[in-house]
């Protein structure tokens, strides 16, 4: 029987030399696994590398399965870990591969990563993920204001560019369900140009539009960054 302990700070406890490179080749894998899924995407690959890109695959999740299997016995609160974050990611990115549905998840394995700030001690950058998620508190309610208020303009944007264009492009413009997509890509200044105006009441209607999409992206901008200066002065005033 393996000792719970010992095996919990193998698996957790980064200044252990043996923990240490367990931890660095299961990140190695995990790249490995996210470069093997970028080349399996590549057209008219021949029959030997897509055996190969699969022979590495089955390894990768054997090795991640047996990882997640042993964290969830040595982990001490159990369901804690399956429901943490971690625990979630590295369900989801093994799971699609027994049940065979087809959905192909391996990408969020990139999330795995992030125990790298933990093996190699980059405890600074949590001092500053702290202040961004303390900024964010601290305007949360604007910002749910903010967002609810967008969607009112998204779906008023949608409205207003339907009745000026509909006649004109039936096509494009078939319903405000439609004219949703115009809406969002021009709120957001994005603008791909598959869907444009051609009325005169269409592109200045589209000109307001998009004066208001500035503010849309420079006021939550504007709300973090308030947030965080005052977050990096109370760090500095301590």
């Amino acid at each position: 029987m393996i000792n719970k302990d010992s095996l919990h700070r193998l698996l957790n406890d980064s200044d252990q030399p043996s923990a240490k490179l367990l931890s660095f080749t299961i990140q190695g894998l995990i790249i490995l696994s996210l470069v093997t899924f970028s080349i399996s995407t590549l057209p008219e690959l021949s029959p030997v590398t897509i055996k190969i890109l699969s022979i590495i695959e089955t390894v990768t999740v054997i090795v991640f399965s047996l990882e997640y299997v042993l964290r969830i016995y040595a982990a001490e609160q159990k369901l804690r870990f399956i429901f943490s974050f971690y625990g979630l990611v590295d369900l989801v990115a093994i799971l699609p591969y027994y049940l065979a549905t087809g959905l192909d998840l391996r990408a969020v394995r990139v999330f795995r990563l992030l125990r790298l700030m933990r093996i190699l001690k980059l405890y600074k950058y949590n001092a500053a993920l702290n202040r961004f998620h303390h900024a964010l508190r601290m305007v949360r309610e604007e910002l749910i204001i903010f967002g609810f208020i967008s969607m009112i303009l998204l779906f008023l944007s949608a409205i207003g560019i339907f009745y000026f264009e509909h006649a004109a492009q039936p096509e494009q413009f078939k319903s405000v369900f439609h004219a949703l997509w115009w809406s969002l890509t021009t709120l957001t200044t994005v603008g791909y140009g598959d869907i444009y105006p051609i009325t005169p009441g269409g592109k200045i209607f589209t000109f307001f539009v998009l004066i208001i999409g500035l503010g849309v992206i420079a006021v939550p901008t504007g709300l973090i960054a308030s947030a965080l200066t005052h977050t990096s002065k109370e760090d500095i005033n301590r």
